[in-house]
């Protein structure tokens, strides 16, 4: 993989409903979403101008779960709401290893004596919800969860500053994708019922023909309002070094040693919604206290201050 200076255009329709000669969500999507795969080892190497990386998975596997995120029959994997004209899917993705290698290019900014930046862990594993409009296929949210178990990284001073300025380099191109995606996001939660069709027989989940609200009630309790990210870590053992001292000659001869510091932390979560409009209720995000209401009622003053402001230029 390659990072591009430019952000390339929307991959735009479903390329499996496109090779099975449909237009809408259908046979073809559910046979593809019904595979297990499983992996023995797969390397992913990243270029950028600044720096290059690699990402090492063993034994991976990737299957369909249902809404609680357990393996089960691959139509409960799904739910279909045809009144709203879209379908919920679930995966998850797990593997017992994975390293993180990045290290500087030769014609980045980088200091060429520094250390490249290294990280293994253990198993984790990774869940997917996808929210697509049935009658093309295109994706309308999307929720990912990076979970991780107990995780020990040990960094030195030269590795966080390089760190830094790996993510100032990634800094100019996430902005603009994150600027196309905003521009391309749906403005409107409306939703027009698509006509009848055929594949509108395999919409039932299993075990029935539910009456229309119901699938609605069920579609709404793991329906996502908007697009996020989230990360959670258990445990994180957090050592930070400094070795300024240890790259210059004879500092181990005059005992020049650096200092350390270990950081701990427990059950660490990171949660992003990259689509968020300010001022919106926020009672569908994941970690939602009533502590947020305070937030949200700022947020909309200052947001009506803006509009007022706006009006009067």
């Amino acid at each position: 993989m390659r990072t591009c200076e430019e952000p390339r255009p929307p991959n735009g329709q479903s390329p499996i409903a496109l090779a099975a000669g449909q237009s809408e969500y259908g046979f073809a999507e559910k046979v593809v979403e019904g595979m297990f795969i499983v992996v023995n080892s797969i390397t992913i190497k990243i270029h950028s101008k600044a720096f290059h990386a690699s990402f090492e998975l063993w034994q991976l596997q990737g299957y369909s779960v249902n809404p609680n995120w357990q393996q089960s029959d691959l139509r409960l994997t799904r739910i279909t709401d045809p009144q709203r004209g879209e379908v919920l899917t679930f995966k998850e993705l797990t593997w017992q290893t994975l390293r993180i290698e990045a290290d500087a290019t030769d014609n980045g900014d980088q200091d060429p004596v520094s250390t490249p930046l290294r990280l293994i862990t253990n198993q984790g594993r990774i869940q997917i919800s996808l929210k697509r409009r049935t009658k093309d296929c295109n994706v309308v949210a999307s929720k990912l969860m990076f979970l991780l178990d107990d995780l020990l990284w040990v960094l030195t001073d030269s590795q966080l500053k390089a760190m830094m300025k790996y993510a100032e380099s990634l800094s100019e191109a996430m902005e603009k994708s994150a600027q196309q995606r905003k521009s391309l996001a749906p403005e409107s939660v409306q939703i027009t019922p698509p006509a009848p069709s055929a594949q509108q027989s395999w919409a039932q989940p299993f075990g029935g023909s539910p009456n229309a609200s119901s699938i609605g009630q069920y579609f709404d309790k793991h329906d996502m309002k908007e697009s996020s990210y989230h990360l959670l870590i258990s445990r994180l053992d957090l050592h930070i070094c400094d070795d300024s001292h240890a790259r210059e000659p004879g500092a181990l001869k005059h005992g020049m040693l650096g200092g350390a510091i270990q950081l701990t932390f427990r059950r660490m979560a990171f949660d992003y919604y990259p689509f968020h409009r300010a001022g919106d209720a926020c009672k569908h995000w994941v970690r939602y206290s009533e502590a947020m209401e305070t937030r949200g009622q700022w947020a909309k003053k200052l947001v009506s201050e803006f509009q007022s402001k706006m009006e009067k230029l």
